[in-house]
């Protein structure tokens, strides 16, 4: 008898607990991809119109869609994993094979997901490999619910009416998404100023809805931190960060404006001007115009410039600088300002994964433009600040940046870089490595960066109070080799007329007991506008020239004495400015400011030349040593004391010193030049075989010629004279430079004979720099069609390689639209109408597009108004008339003013002569 052998019962693919799991990972996915769908709608959505719809409840539902996605991680799996055990033997291979590509893909949807979450180490910080995964993560859905179409094909039937059900549930949560998409998670109320936009004034600053901004809003930098640390670290050490009341210099200033606007006006409403760009925290929390403003405790003072004000800027409103922008409170992902350390990861986890919202709210276009930047380091003064005129201009980075060669957008620069650099961050913000979650791949370092947040430039007093070692040395750093300084050469005699010896190595051969002039030459480098910007009248930068012999001083010039105060018949690169007395302007008491007795500021690319009168001892033979040194420490002493007899120790810890202490501030030897003078029968150089290698001999008298033409017609002779020696040494630069000289002095035809050997010579000049000379020069002989070919080609150059584009150098413009009002009269002369008519358009184009620039341009809006009177429009010349008022300097000031300067400031009276000779014997 045959045993029956009973069959084995076949083995369910899904059990009745799997089906409920099995429900469970389709409504979570139904629901994830309702969710996905509304996501990416907003998505496209944006990138179509070019708007951003990614609101609160967009934010939220992206925080949904994170935890659906993670919740969908177990039931999947788990699920895929026993359907798949259970079901590898069955017959319906077809099925199976389709089931495991579908377990695949889901997995591969669920890996994305984690990928693009940047969860600890599986952040993906490379933007290719993140875009790959991303359209994984996108695509891989939909081929999800084919597969699972196709999987169930070949089982039971497919029930369809559940499908359509399912689909319209979808369609109709989608459509209520769209509609919450209004949630709003601002944090400010609605409060408002009583006397609305007049608040601000005279600040340009506004917020977007002329409301006030929560002051939390804006002092959040520990939210930065999260994911900028090394930008947070870099940013503690910046002047920026100290930018208001927590800056002693600054509320010492700034307090006596307070004082003079209640005595002047009843109000603070003149501080506000400062505080646009000084204080925007209690600015725009309403805060700071209390009259009882507490300006050390109240922590809205101690806030300066902090992440938020910078990025909260929602757009720069014109060219004219005084904090003209708009801000308004920065929109994060929610739970940003919640203390639960729960929602805090959330929100963390949701700028990770979806950072693109965020870079958006933080990181505009303009923020990499130097526009950005003009709006606090442009300035001018109203009237209801200084009681006097309604404009004066007062520091300027953007203009003398963008006119300069560093920019790419001057024309009539001396020297030009290899590359334009096209915003202040190339200079201020540097590259530095940085492995931060908001690290890019950066070109100039080769590996992840972010720019350095220290703006490194010349603060070192705020850095020395705050015992800030660091953020000083990143100060001296910068500084160093900014400008050279150069011991050019002997005049043999007291005389600049005198025998120049010149070039000089490191030592000459002189005679004892002679007379000579000590020729040094200051000389601009990595510098993209003049030095120095800013606070000029306070700033302290000179030039100590010490000559010793055996050990013993014989002469000397920018001592200092046991205070540390320079000696006042220094020379000092900075501006003297006066108050409408005559009284220097000596504690940034800017509500004072009236017209500057001197200005010794240096453009960029540029050169500044010095004249020390020595006369040498005969009682020794010794050899002398020359040292030349540019130093700059942030403050002068007097200001120094100023600044220490506002501080109120009772309540402000900072130690500043007292009154009357020596000047402790860090002195920054920025550069530095050596000569020996070796005794002789006769006055000459002793150059040695490489004095030429470091700078080039052609250029150290094209920097001297500079610095002299730069002066005035007080020594364009002797600018003559080097420029003469550039060209014998076969540099365009010499008839370039001497063509400058010649038009200077008005020899048209010599600057024309220049012109065309500058051109001659190999390699040739700057064309648009030569046609800029060519232009002005045939504008005065009369040749007005070529001047004004000419001047159009420069501002139709572009040197796309190099970023060089001179549309913008406004100057050029206006000469070319002067030269078209010189045409457009030569026509009324002929009576040729039509001509007449043609230039008086295209004149009125050129100086409207000046102002498109350079909205205060004084030649312009001149030029504009006689245009507009003789086209018979008197609306339009009464504006330009109006502001041509408004802009033009005072020229009485000078007279006002200056007179009683000179007599009460001897030293900065001989300092501010056409030609200054420093004796380092007195």
């Amino acid at each position: 008898m045959v045993d029956s052998v009973k069959p084995k019962p076949a083995i369910r693919p899904v059990t009745p607990r799997l089906q409920r799991v099995l429900f469970v990972v389709l409504t979570l996915f139904g629901a994830l991809f309702a969710n996905g769908l509304y996501l990416t709608s907003i998505t496209w959505l944006q990138h179509f119109s070019g708007n951003v719809y990614e609101t609160h409840f967009y934010q939220l539902m992206f925080l949904l869609h994170l935890g659906l996605g993670l919740l969908l991680i177990v039931p999947t799996v788990g699920f895929g994993v026993l359907h798949m055990l259970r079901s590898r033997h069955r017959r319906n291979r077809r099925a199976i094979k389709i089931g495991y590509a579908l377990l695949t893909v889901s997995v591969v949807i669920l890996v994305t997901g984690l990928l693009l979450m940047r969860i600890g180490s599986l952040a993906i910080v490379d933007p290719t490999t993140r875009n790959v995964v991303y359209w994984l993560h996108l695509l891989s859905p939909l081929v999800v619910i084919w597969l699972y179409w196709l999987h169930r094909l070949v089982g039971s039937r497919i029930k369809w009416h559940v499908g359509r059900r399912v689909g319209l549930a979808i369609a109709v949560f989608v459509g209520l998404m769209f509609a919450f998409q209004g949630s709003n998670p601002r944090v400010s109320q609605d409060k408002s100023p009583i006397d609305g936009d007049q608040y601000f004034e005279p600040s340009l600053a506004r917020t977007t809805s002329g409301k006030f901004v929560a002051a939390e809003t804006l002092m959040n930098d520990e939210y930065c931190l999260r994911c900028h640390k090394d930008i947070y670290d870099s940013a503690i050490h910046s002047a920026h960060r100290l930018s208001s009341f927590n800056n002693p210099a600054y509320r010492a200033s700034v307090r006596e404006t307070r004082r003079v606007s209640m005595e002047r006006m009843g109000s603070m409403q003149a501080s506000r001007w400062c505080a646009g760009c000084h204080d925007p925290v209690p600015f725009f929390s309403g805060e700071f115009d209390d009259p009882d403003y507490d300006d050390v405790d109240n922590p809205t003072s101690q806030a300066g410039i902090t992440c938020a004000v910078c990025h909260a800027i929602q757009s720069v409103d014109s060219n004219i600088g005084n904090a003209d922008y708009t801000i308004d409170e920065p929109v994060h992902y929610p739970f940003t300002y919640s203390d639960n350390p729960l929602l805090q990861e959330l929100n963390s986890l949701m700028v990770k994964a979806k950072p693109a919202f965020h870079k958006h709210e933080m990181l505009k276009p303009f923020h990499k433009e130097a526009e950005f930047c003009s709006t606090c380091h442009k300035v001018s003064l109203p009237g209801s600040v200084t009681n006097y005129k309604e404009f004066l201009r007062g520091q300027n980075h953007y203009d003398s940046y963008l006119l300069s060669g560093v920019s790419g957008h001057g024309a009539r620069s001396f020297y030009y870089p290899p590359q334009a650099e096209s915003n202040c961050n190339g200079c201020h913000m540097p590259a530095m490595a940085s492995d931060d979650f908001g690290a890019r791949l950066m070109d100039e370092l080769g590996e992840l960066g972010v720019h350095n947040h220290t703006f490194p430039s010349a603060n070192t007093a705020l850095a020395y109070w705050y015992g800030d070692d660091e953020g000083i040395q990143q100060h001296r750093e910068y500084l160093k080799g900014t400008l050279r300084v150069d011991l050019f050469g002997l005049r043999d005699g007291e005389l600049v007329s005198d025998e120049l010896v010149a070039p000089l190595g490191d030592r000459v051969e002189v005679v004892a007991g002679k007379t000579y002039l000590i020729e040094t030459v200051l000389r601009t480098m990595r510098l993209g506008h003049h030095f120095s910007q800013g606070t000029t009248d306070s700033n302290q930068i000179w030039v100590e020239l010490t000559a010793t012999q055996d050990g013993k001083v014989i002469g000397r010039s920018g001592h200092r004495d046991e205070r540390e105060a320079v000696n006042p018949d220094s020379h000092f690169v900075n501006t003297f400015m006066l108050d409408r007395e005559g009284n220097r302007i000596n504690r940034r008491n800017a509500q004072d400011i009236f017209t500057p007795l001197y200005s010794h500021q240096m453009p960029p690319g540029a050169g500044q030349t010095i004249h020390y009168r020595v006369t040498l001892p005969s009682e020794s033979t010794e050899p002398v040593e020359i040292t030349a040194k540019l130093l700059y420490r942030k403050f002068d002493t007097e200001y120094l004391d100023y600044i220490r007899r506002d501080r109120d120790p009772q309540g402000d810890q900072l130690e500043l010193g007292d009154p009357g202490d020596p000047n402790d501030l860090p002195i920054i030897e920025i550069c530095s030049d050596k000569l020996v003078l070796q005794y002789g029968d006769q006055t000459k150089a002793i150059s040695p075989d490489n004095a030429d290698e470091v700078v080039p001999l052609w250029q150290r008298w094209n920097d001297y010629g500079i610095g002299m033409f730069l002066k005035g017609k007080a020594e364009l002779r002797q600018a003559a004279e080097a420029f003469r020696r550039v060209e014998e040494l076969g540099r365009f630069d010499g008839p370039l430079n001497m063509a400058r000289v010649q038009f200077a002095e008005g020899d048209l035809d010599g600057a024309t004979e220049s012109l065309r050997r500058a051109a001659e010579m190999d390699p040739p000049p700057p064309t648009w720099t030569h046609s800029w000379l060519s232009g002005i020069v045939n504008r005065q002989q009369g040749n007005l069609d070529a001047a004004a070919d000419s001047l159009r080609s420069v501002l139709e150059t572009r040197v796309v390689e190099r970023g060089f584009d001179f549309s913008l150098d406004y100057e050029v413009r206006n000469q070319l639209g002067l030269t078209l009002v010189d045409l457009a009269q030569r026509a009324d002369v002929r009576g040729k109408k039509s001509e007449l008519e043609h230039y008086r358009q295209e004149a009125t184009s050129q100086f409207q597009r000046v102002l498109e620039v350079d909205s205060e341009n004084v030649t312009a809006h001149a030029n504009l108004a006689e245009l507009y009177t003789w086209s018979g429009d008197e609306k339009l010349a009464a504006l330009h008339r109006s502001l041509h008022r408004k802009y033009k300097p005072d020229n009485n000031a000078a007279e006002v003013a200056i007179p009683a300067a000179r007599r009460r400031y001897p030293a900065a009276n001989h300092a501010a002569e056409a030609l200054v000779i420093y004796d380092l014997n007195q």
